[in-house]
């Protein structure tokens, strides 16, 4: 099966640039209006871009540190079912 997905999204991108090419082109403001605005939209965006990729990574560390307790907790568990196991050996062991 061919990935159509990634042909949309390849033409959605392009479209999107030509889109904001003909934007530029066809401003009704001056060019050092625009490359003001563009410039300010830029700044938002890479903030924008730094916050998201701040909050994702705080929600990874959240992830991985319930995933180690997770792992904590089980291993605990086998441990005392283990022991569990040992001790009602040697108490059958005992018996015989």
């Amino acid at each position: 099966m061919s990935d159509n997905g990634g042909n949309k999204v390849s033409y959605f991108l392009v479209g999107m640039g030509i889109g904001a090419l003909l934007g530029i082109l066809f401003a009704p403001k001056s060019g050092e209006e625009t490359r003001d605005y563009l410039t300010r939209r830029a700044d938002e965006g890479r903030d924008y871009a730094q916050r998201k990729a701040r909050e994702l990574r705080e929600r990874a560390d959240d992830l991985v540190e319930r995933g180690r307790d997770i792992v904590e907790t089980g291993r605990d568990t086998i441990n005392d079912a283990i022991e569990a196991g040992k001790g009602a050996y040697r108490q059958a062991k005992s018996k015989n």
